[in-house]
């Protein structure tokens, strides 16, 4: 998952040097929250319009992770 989370934010960003994905242990109710880190620079190329483009990558890792039976968020920071 990790690997996704990565490869689709380096697919969008000018900088993918300074694309880090971290991954906090699931919490009580199983969710497992990766935190992906950009460039500030990069940080708009990632949100998109109104969301749009956050919205699909966590669409994307949910659809991902609902293979393995996981729960997954996504944090961009």
């Amino acid at each position: 998952m990790k690997e996704l989370l990565e490869s689709i934010a380096k697919g969008l960003v000018n900088d993918k040097d300074a694309v880090n994905v971290t991954v906090d242990e699931p919490n009580e109710e199983g969710v497992t929250v990766y935190h992906l880190h950009v460039a500030p620079d990069d940080m708009g190329r990632v949100i998109g319009k109104q969301g749009r483009i956050a919205k699909a990558i966590r669409v994307v890792m949910r659809a991902g992770a609902s293979r393995t039976e996981e729960k997954v968020a996504v944090e961009i920071d």
